[in-house]
């Protein structure tokens, strides 16, 4: 597990997208999606 510092901006984008998936994944689940798919992983909403 680590920590991160987010940014407001960057922040309200993954909640904006969050919310934009059909089952509204939570805001550590939403970011584990995002980051599978910038590095090409096939697990996402």
């Amino acid at each position: 597990m680590i920590g991160v510092r987010i940014q407001p901006d960057l922040l309200a984008a993954i909640d904006f997208w969050s919310a934009a998936q059909h089952d509204i994944p939570s805001r550590p689940e939403a970011m584990r999606r995002l980051l599978r798919a910038a590095l090409g992983g096939t697990k996402h909403g």
